[in-house]
């Protein structure tokens, strides 16, 4: 028979957080092993609920949403979403600037497809979020990573960012607050970013998920809301600032002068119209969520469960010989360095695969986030904290062993002390 294979648009496709060590992963709990999850930013597995009312405003909907709603969103979510982008000083914001989408993941899609013609570049960070340079990919476009400069606390290197202009970029993309690192730009470093697009005449993507997770009194800044004369696209969701990554509720905004991108607006328009609508019931979460109480506020704020498992994180990993990580001032992660002389690692992938099997904690390496070398790994902070200390526990035990095969017999190796 013929062989029936992939399509050859997937050839430079990578989502290693769902990739190699989950199917091992998948496999070793069918055999019935107990696995600790420090993979994915998967808030309801971990007890992170999202708040009451919201869930009663999506069950009282429910007998309204069986038909299809505007392709673009319902009125009232979409309204709530204006509101919130004059909250955040981002100007001349109507409602038909807003898109709703299932999740924010589509709209990312949504918008590269329209954006993008074959070999087209998008700017991207590295490390960055692997959607990105895969939905790039996907839309036909040449991804071509900057680099966030980790001894700069992981802040875009703006010279970086300008070598690596061409007549074929299209846009820049910018993950802020970001994953994998966990970081938060400063205000700075931001009107630097703009002034690079209106230099060249390139679109910003920002994706700003993690707007609300926030730790030590940071404040965020929408990118959007420092120019009005470039194009800005912002993407959010209810996913992690409301713990409803289920609900699928995300949004896209467009900024700026769109008389100037009227012609990509009407791809915009062409491609929402195609998908018909987005998830109804989770349209009516968007209003009661943006305008109602922030309990996101009261996990990241002093005492609350996310700024005392990122500080009990944070403290655990640093302590391990050979670890070192900018602590992170916002979202759910932090991208811990090996020190290449002490685990010189070839391939990160197999070297946490080994991890998994041994101890079976799950991470995702470095290279998973468009990193290119193998001496990083991504860790979610969301289990409660004495499966924290177990899991990180395990990692330094996996790690010393590590050590003591790759260093010289006579050479002593001190052991963490985990508290």
């Amino acid at each position: 028979m013929k062989l029936i294979t992939k399509s050859a648009k997937l050839a430079n496709v990578l989502y290693d957080i769902r990739g190699p060590i989950m199917d091992a992963a998948k496999q070793m709990e069918e055999e019935g092993q107990k696995l600790i999850k420090l993979n994915l930013g998967n808030l309801a597995v971990f007890g992170f609920d999202a708040p009451e009312e919201v869930q009663q405003d999506m069950i009282r909907n429910l007998p309204a949403s069986a038909g299809y709603s505007d392709s673009k969103g319902i009125f009232a979510a979409r309204k709530a979403v204006m509101h919130e982008t004059q909250r955040q000083g981002i100007k001349g914001v109507t409602l038909d600037d807003i898109y709703l989408g299932n999740g924010a993941s589509e709209l990312i899609s949504m918008a590269t497809n329209a954006l993008l013609d074959n070999g087209d570049e998008l700017l991207l960070p590295s490390p960055d979020y692997p959607l990105w340079t895969a939905s790039t990919s996907l839309a036909g476009g040449t991804p071509v990573h900057y680099l966030c400069d980790e001894n700069n606390g992981w802040m875009p290197n703006l010279d970086d960012i300008r070598a690596k202009i061409t007549p074929r970029t299209k846009g820049i993309v910018v993950i802020n607050p970001n994953n994998p690192t966990g970081v938060l730009y400063s205000d700075e470093l931001l009107r630097g970013i703009v002034g690079i697009a209106r230099e060249h005449g390139l679109v910003i993507l920002a994706d700003e998920v993690y707007d609300k997770v926030l730790y030590d009194g940071v404040k965020h800044t929408a990118i959007a809301s420092l120019s009005t004369d470039v194009l800005t696209l912002t993407f959010n969701s209810l996913s992690k600032s409301y713990r409803s990554c289920g609900y699928r509720a995300g949004w896209l905004v467009v900024s700026g002068p769109k008389k100037h991108a009227r012609d990509y607006i009407e791809g915009l328009n062409m491609l929402a119209n195609m998908k018909l609508c987005s998830n109804v019931p989770g349209q009516w979460a968007i209003q009661t969520a943006l305008g109602g109480y922030q309990s996101i506020n009261d996990l990241t704020g002093e005492g609350g469960r996310l700024r005392r498992q990122r500080d009990l994180a944070y403290e655990l990993i640093t302590a391990i010989p050979g670890v070192s990580c900018v602590k992170p001032s916002a979202a759910l992660y932090m991208f811990p360095r090996l020190d290449p002389k002490v685990y010189p690692i070839t391939d990160d992938r197999q070297f946490f695969l080994e991890l998994l099997k041994e101890t079976k904690v799950m991470l995702v390496q470095g290279t998973g986030f468009n990193w290119a070398a193998p001496d990083h790994f991504r860790i979610v902070f969301l289990p409660h904290e004495e499966d924290l200390r177990e899991a990180i526990g395990r990692i330094a035990k996996f790690l010393g062993s590590r050590r003591k095969s790759m260093q010289p017999a006579s050479v002593p190796v001190a052991e963490p002390i985990l508290k």
